[in-house]
């Protein structure tokens, strides 16, 4: 519903903007700064600070008529009153007048400055935030020159204190605005900060244990506005004039979160630049101006001193370090000796780690070999999610009543943290959420609608909504409980609607069952082919779909299968041997292996060529986000030692190899891509880097109304839209899932966490504190049955090996199920039966 629109005076021009606006939002979207500390346009207003304080005069009324009173010259008589008024929590009003810089209204700011400023520390010149201070900047401009009071009056507090690992407070510097209070409780409800004592002695404190527990503290050190919060890894590391700035793309979710690369040159690199500090870039459509923790923190990998800096080849079963030439012809001569084999040919393996434009080459490169290409990864469905993705011009900031969101076989605030945070806030909005899953998760506590099924029961929870709107008779085995029934009602009525699916508890062709059940859902209700209506998947990479749309698919019996019948296997940024050992012993065999990564890997240990990629730090490409949103991302540093971009080194492999490939920079190759690739057409670097104003203002003047997240002026992106159009006939495909005989022992199901221990992760000393240690979570139940008491050691069989594990006893695992999380040291492909015993 459209708000109607206010017209008002601010010092002296004349303003139109929707009932129910802020006066302080008004004056700044016509270019008028009203000095805040407390106010934040994401947060609710609470008038704390005072220093947004302004005159405002309303129109007069007769009392007994309410007709407007008019002086002699017929003029609208305006009433000012006798006090200053908060301009953050007082909404405009018809004929209004404001008054900013009046001498009144200047001399309150001028008070409440300088009662901030009583005990404030003068420590700017060592200050994290100098340079970059709303408290620094206002009280030049509107502060008084000097002081009245004693410094022998000054409080002393305490100025290194640890609120959590990531995040320190300096007491001294806190002006108590609660800014970080409001936004850990209004915006990511983590309510793990507060106010102790009173008066001058008010205080922030953490209430969690450990401390700061939040997947989005960083962000508070954003919207601070004096030197009060910071993170650990940049405090006392630089200053914000010092700072180089890139726009980048975060590599770790299918988010794609925007960011800010901050990076200096250091003495103790050599004279290299480094990243000092990671910091979100403002997408409205995508992150807004927030990112998580593991976005922020995550970066070292791309610096470690573990990283491969120059070729390799193996000499005498060693592998040592080359020159790029003499890597290339040993590759070359390789691959060729190994084609002409009777064995197989060639399998090329890449993930989402890569960026588009070394997936195409790649793809590329394996087809003119006559090569299979394979994606390394566990979840179907990118080919219907390129059908029946989301709408362009999708935005989640745009839901709300009327809208629903069926989030199932995933944990969003584990695997997508902004995501999580987006629906949050669309139920806020009155959006309804649908949460199916095996396991209670956090996402449960915004709606009344869950769906809570046995694990490998996934696709036919899918089914059953697909049956409650279809009455489809093929489909009646399906039919669902009065829950599942009530919340397919509820999907179908929907005037817009998304489904957020994953993997969770699901083999592969489990996953492809779910995606078909959910696209013909969306189908079957007309929601498709319209901006904020569509499939998205859960993907654990950055660019897995990117990879889906340039033509890679996985392989559904799993790698060993490809790799059996191969004589010679190229990959590029996946590492499948710690995912699956049996693979090292397909591999051992006389398979000729290439290998292209960041880091000496137990798969790179196994190759006869090892080539060094760039991080994306060091390079230019493109990502598609799990909304098909195509961004581009720029390198902040220099490479390092004699590493390439994987798609220049694919171009050198391809030409050595006699496959004419030429292509100048990653731009030609996009726009290859858009000449190639359905629904890529008209892309190109220049498209991605196109911009368009935003709300809030943040950065340069607007850092005290928005905070230090960058303004965007390197683009925004492209959705890349469905090719299933509305009202278009759509054949309802749908698969019914495989009845799987009851094992005896408990289901071991592997789970993602957001802080695994990675390369990607467990680089970031910072997060160490913060990274869990590998164990198996069980049921108390089932626990008290096996004689398993909580951290008891416990030694079940995967596979043929035997794994020894603490056990962790959580109500919210269901009964005869144990969870494993992804990536701390024991990997598990798929959901698989276990007989678990206490290890005495």
């Amino acid at each position: 519903m459209t708000k109607s629109l206010v017209a008002l005076t601010i010092d002296g021009l004349e303003v139109t903007v929707p009932e129910g606006t802020l006066i302080v939002d008004a004056a700044k979207k016509v270019g008028i700064d009203i000095p805040v500390f407390c106010y934040h346009p994401k947060l609710h207003s609470v008038g704390m600070c005072r220093v947004c304080l302004v005159e405002i005069g309303r129109p007069a009324r007769d009392r007994s008529t309410g007709e407007p009173i008019l002086d002699e010259n017929g003029q609208q008589v305006i009433n000012f009153g006798p006090n200053l008024e908060t301009s953050c929590t007082t909404p405009v009003g018809e004929g209004w007048v404001i008054r900013v810089n009046s001498e009144k209204a200047i001399e309150g700011r001028k008070q409440i400055i300088e009662y901030l400023l009583t005990s404030h520390p003068l420590d700017c010149p060592i200050c994290d935030k100098g340079g970059e201070c709303p408290l620094q900047n206002q009280t030049m401009e509107h502060g008084p020159g000097t002081s009245r009071y004693l410094f022998d009056e000054k409080i002393q507090l305490e100025k290194h204190v640890p609120l959590g690992e990531l995040i320190y407070l300096d007491r001294e510097r806190c002006i108590q605005c609660s800014r970080c209070v409001r936004y850990q409780e209004e915006v990511v409800d983590d309510p793990v900060l507060g106010f102790t004592n009173r008066g001058r002695r008010l205080e922030i404190i953490t209430s969690s244990v450990p401390g700061f527990n939040s997947y989005f503290s960083g962000n508070t050190t954003d919207i601070c506005p004096v030197g009060a919060l910071t993170t650990a890894d940049f405090r006392f590391g630089a200053r914000p004039w010092e700072l180089n700035k890139s726009a980048s793309i975060c590599p770790h979710c299918p988010v794609g979160c925007n960011l800010t690369l901050n990076t200096r040159r250091e003495a103790q690199a050599e004279g290299r630049e480094v990243i000092k500090r990671v910091m979100p870039r403002q997408n409205e459509r995508v992150n807004e101006i927030w990112i998580c923790d593991k976005g922020r923190f995550a970066h070292h990998f791309a610096s470690s001193e573990e990283r491969l800096t120059k070729p390799m080849v193996r000499v005498n079963n060693e592998l040592v370090e080359v020159g790029w030439d003499e890597a290339l012809e040993r590759a070359a001569d390789g691959l060729k000796d190994a084609l002409k084999r009777s064995r197989g040919g060639l399998v090329g393996i890449a993930g989402g780690r890569a960026s588009n434009e070394d997936l195409f080459l790649f793809q590329r490169l394996i087809t003119e070999l006559d090569g299979q290409t394979v994606l390394e990864d566990d979840l179907a469905g990118g080919d219907l999610t390129a059908e029946f993705g989301v709408g362009r011009g999708t935005d989640l900031g745009e839901l709300g009543s009327g809208d629903v969101v069926l989030v199932i076989a995933c944990d969003l605030h584990e695997e997508a943290p902004i995501w999580w945070l987006r629906l949050k806030q669309a139920t806020e909005r009155g959006a309804q959420l649908i949460v199916a899953n095996a396991r209670p998760t956090r996402l449960e506590g915004y709606t009344d609608h869950i769906l809570r099924y046995p694990y490998k029961r996934a696709v036919h929870t899918a089914l059953g909504l697909l049956q409650a709107v279809s009455k489809n008779d093929d489909l009646t085995p399906f039919k669902g409980d009065k829950d599942l029934q009530k919340a397919a009602r509820l999907f179908k009525q929907a005037e817009n609607a998304i489904i957020f699916y994953g993997g969770e508890g699901l083999a592969y062709e489990g996953s492809q069952a779910l995606a078909q059940a959910c696209a013909s859902l969306l189908a079957v209700t007309g929601h498709v082919g319209r901006p904020n209506n569509g499939l998205i998947a859960v993907w654990t990479k950055a660019n897995t779909q990117g990879a889906w749309d340039m033509g890679l698919r996985p392989n559904p019996s799993g790698h060993g299968k490809a790799l059996e019948q191969a004589s010679a296997a190229y990959m590029m940024g996946v590492d499948p041997v710690a995912d699956d050992e049996s693979l090292e012993g397909i591999l051992r065999e006389d398979t000729f292996l290439i290998v292209q990564e960041l880091f000496m890997t137990p798969t790179a240990k196994m190759a006869d060529v090892v080539f060094p990629s760039r991080s994306f730090i060091e390079r230019e490409g493109t990502f598609t986000s799990g909304e098909r949103r195509v961004q581009r991302f720029y390198p902040a540093v220099l490479p390092l030692g004699d590493t390439k971009s994987d798609w220049r080194i694919v171009i050198s492999l391809a030409n050595a190899m006699g496959v004419e490939m030429d292509y100048p920079s990653a731009a030609a190759v996009m726009l290859e891509i858009a000449e190639n690739i359905p629904g890529y057409e008209g892309l190109s670097y220049q498209v991605l880097t196109e911009v368009e104003p935003q709300w809030p203002h943040v950065g340069g003047r607007s850092l005290a109304f928005g905070g230090t997240a960058s303004e965007n002026t390197q683009g925004l992106g492209v959705q890349v839209g469905p090719t299933v159009m509305p009202d278009e006939p759509i054949e309802v495909v749908w698969t019914a899932p495989i009845e799987e005989p009851e094992e005896e022992g408990l289901l071991l199901v592997p789970i993602n966490r957001l802080y695994d221990r990675g390369i990607s992760v467990r680089s970031s000393k910072v997060l160490h504190p913060r990274l869990d240690v590998l164990h198996l979570e069980l049921n108390p139940k089932d626990a008290s049955h096996l004689g398993v008491g909580d951290g008891a050691q416990v030694e079940f069989r995967v596979d043929g090996r035997s794994v020894q594990l603490p056990a962790r006893l959580m109500d919210s695992v269901p009964e005869g199920v144990a969870l494993i999380p992804r990536s701390l040291g024991f990997q598990v492909v798929r959901p698989t039966s276990i007989q678990i015993k206490l290890v005495e």
